[in-house]
């Protein structure tokens, strides 16, 4: 087992990230030594130099390595020569999801999940859905309850020691953030625990709110497994099992069980087989040309006004983590409408964020929330401006800026420039039927000149950490 000190140098992790990973890599080695395996743990330059110098030590005939999480480290085990065998951490193994892709003109997540849902089993009578559906979405975008108060028990937490101790301490002077508090879990044992309560507390009212935004509540009833499934902690199936059987037991709601389910055999999995089917060229893709540098705002070298944003940002320090819909319509549609650079959003996001990988940020950011591959991936881009964000939250209550105005100084920022964005690319999104409409509307302000006026002053104040 290698340490890379290449890898824990090549961004500006957050802290609880860096943590996760290498604590949870030291704590496996003890359990593996305790159950009488030989480890040979080392810290390395990188993980090319660790494996070198283990073959020099102990001279093995062969090495033999699970698929790794990412092309790099793909391209490097072959070139090194280590026999690679099929990974189970996930459900559908890139082939197959090349195989299910052959020959579709759209790789819709829907057709996906469906085809997840049938070949898996999960939620199915037979072959077709258990209670007559596949989708509980239109049950599960529920607003916010109006009394605004945290309505879900907080994660279990785990006492931190000198192993955690020992590993903050060789974490590089770069990583940012708040320190570990326990809430991530670094054992398998600790995994399992947070899974349980998931499945006992939260995923009963899992649902209704899973697209609802507080300010009491960082988590609401999300189930914040997600990293321990990227490294192996947890494995998709048993978490899919429990749910199943939470189900069948009568303990928790069908549009619950299918919310999450989907989040699970659907978009995690579907985003995992795009990342490979794709390559490395999807990365570098920007179909809106936008090439604005991160804000001080993301970077941490200045505060907002913006009560969503700042809340969000806030959130990302403490933990580590914000929810899809925080990262999709808060952080995402900010980058979106004001032409971050793709590449730049994808690297921020992939090292801030506990559950990170290039996979998993990728397809995320380049494709869902940047619209920067065109549309291959989502049929439209996740644009909107407060109203939205009203909706889906308590941020706008006491906020600087006012979600119903376009211009002026207080017009709230994600209104300006949704219009200013609908009409900078009228032309490339005038005959999408699922922004068509807006992109109409638009031309029709009667204010529109004025309208991108601010918008140009916003993007300014954004750029200089003023906003």
């Amino acid at each position: 087992m290698v340490e890379s000190v290449q890898k824990l140098q090549s961004k500006h992790w957050h802290v609880q990230r860096a943590h996760f990973v290498i604590a949870s890599m030291r704590r496996f080695a003890d359990e593996l030594r305790t159950e009488g395996f030989i480890v040979d743990h080392r810290r390395a330059a990188s993980l090319t130099a660790g494996l070198a110098a283990h073959r020099a030590e102990f001279d093995p005939t062969t090495v033999v390595a699970m698929e790794p999480a990412s092309r790099a480290g793909l391209t490097m085990l072959r070139r090194s020569g280590v026999t690679v065998t099929r990974s189970n951490q996930f459900l559908t193994h890139p082939e197959e999801f090349a195989d299910w892709a052959d020959g579709r003109k759209r790789l819709t997540m829907e057709d996906f999940y469906r085809w997840q849902r049938r070949r898996l089993g999960y939620l199915m009578d037979g072959d077709e859905p258990v209670e007559g559906r596949w989708n509980f979405d239109a049950e599960n975008r529920q607003r916010p309850p109006r009394d605004g108060r945290n309505h879900w028990p907080p994660p279990p937490v785990s006492m931190l020691d000198d192993v955690d101790q020992n590993v903050l301490r060789d974490l590089p002077a770069t990583v940012w953030g708040a320190a570990p508090d326990g809430t991530w879990a670094t054992t398998r044992t600790e995994a399992l625990r947070r899974l349980q309560h998931f499945i006992d507390h939260l995923l009963p009212r899992f649902g209704p709110h899973e697209d609802a935004m507080l300010v009491s509540s960082w988590h609401l009833a999300h189930g914040l497994l997600a990293q321990y499934l990227n490294v192996g902690l947890l494995h998709p199936r048993e978490v899919c099992d429990a749910v199943e059987v939470a189900y069948r037991c009568g303990r928790v709601p069908i549009a619950s069980a299918e919310g999450f389910l989907r989040q699970v055999i659907g978009w995690r999995e579907y985003v995992w087989g795009l990342y490979w089917l794709r390559g490395e060229a999807y990365m570098e893709l920007n179909e809106l040309n936008a090439q604005r540098p991160l804000p001080p705002a993301f970077t941490g070298r200045a505060p907002t006004q913006m009560r969503c944003v700042g809340t969000t940002l806030q959130t990302l320090h403490d933990h580590g983590w914000v929810h899809h819909i925080q990262r999709l319509m808060i952080l995402g549609n900010l980058a979106l409408l004001a032409g971050l650079q793709p590449l730049a959003m994808t690297e921020w996001m992939w090292a801030g964020f506990v559950d990170g990988a290039e996979w998993v940020m990728g397809p995320n950011v380049i494709g869902m929330a940047l619209y920067a591959d065109g549309g291959q991936m989502s049929t439209k881009p996740y644009a909107a401006g407060g109203a939205y964000i009203d909706k889906m939250s308590d941020y706008c209550k006491g906020c600087r800026y006012d979600r119903t105005k376009r211009t002026g100084p207080d017009a709230c920022p994600y209104t300006t420039l949704y219009w200013d964005f609908l009409a900078r690319h009228e032309v490339r999104f005038a005959r999408n039927p699922r922004v068509a409409q807006q992109v109409r509307a638009a031309q029709r302000l009667g204010d529109l000149a004025e309208v991108r006026v601010r918008a140009r002053e916003v993007l300014g104040l954004l750029d200089r950490g003023e906003l």
